[in-house]
């Protein structure tokens, strides 16, 4: 049975300007996700859980349209945002408990990839990391996605904006960036050998990411391949959820019978 539907008096086509200038231009600099969330909120309201463990990820309850939805968003004001071990499972929990009591999982992203670092390995990031995956691939709510920022790797599916593990719709902002690497590192990979034989190789890799961000990390060139559904403006994020929602409505989802996965515990 789904959660009780509360009157609302936010407007459902509500555009919040704010959220135009909360992203910063420049993709290192940090920002507070839940101003983020509470804008998007109805009547600007969010109720956070577990606030004080893996502060790298936000999860929480919130209302669209009267409605219950529960949130999970990177924080980059937080370890840049990056997904580790103990984020990894507070997440997972998290996007289990919304699809036993069929409330639907929106995601806030802006994630530069998984924490690298040989603690996380021993600490059993694969396995830890894997819950989250299993856990989107599993559950069967609505499941919608806005790139704020940026989300670069294998960090595509564990954030849920790749369509290999359920997500019903993802849409990002103009100046994100979406890439199977980040513009610096791609350069380092793709244009070693012209970076290295250039008379100047730090003005060349400047150039090559310059070139990588325009040609490949930009949102068109996902969207015209159907990795995301949408490019939307920042201040149309609480109307685009709200109506990918009602779309979702009813939905049904045919699954093999079994008794259960095998999750990576």
């Amino acid at each position: 049975k789904a959660p009780p539907v509360l009157p609302v008096e936010d407007p459902v086509d509500r555009m919040e300007e704010d959220l135009e200038h909360l992203v910063p231009e420049d993709p290192k600099k940090a920002y507070d996700m839940k101003k983020a969330i509470r804008l998007v909120a109805d009547h600007k309201t969010f109720f956070e859980v577990q606030e004080g463990f893996a502060k790298n990820i936000i999860i929480g309850f919130a209302r669209l349209k009267g409605e219950s939805i529960g949130i999970i968003a990177n924080q980059p004001s937080v370890l840049a945002g990056c997904i580790d071990v103990n984020a990894s499972v507070k997440a997972a929990r998290f996007i289990r408990f919304c699809d036993a009591f069929g409330i639907p999982i929106v995601n806030f992203v802006d994630c530069p990839g998984y924490l690298p670092g040989s603690n996380q390995e021993f600490d059993g990031i694969i396995r830890h990391g894997a819950k989250m995956l299993y856990a989107y691939s599993e559950a069967t709510v609505p499941r919608v996605t806005i790139v704020l920022r940026k989300i670069y790797g294998g960090a595509m599916s564990g954030m849920a904006v790749s369509k290999y593990v359920g997500t019903d719709v993802t849409a990002v902002l103009p100046t994100a960036e979406i890439a199977i690497m980040g513009p610096e590192a791609a350069a380092n990979v793709l244009y070693k050998k012209e970076i290295e034989a250039a008379d100047d190789p730090e003005s060349m890799w400047q150039e090559k990411t310059r070139q990588y961000r325009e040609e490949f990390a930009n949102p068109y060139y996902a969207a015209e391949r159907g990795w995301v559904d949408e490019v939307i403006e920042p201040k149309a994020i609480r109307p685009f959820i709200i109506r990918a929602l009602e779309r979702l409505k009813g939905k049904e989802e045919i699954r093999p019978k079994r008794k259960h996965g095998t999750i990576p515990l």
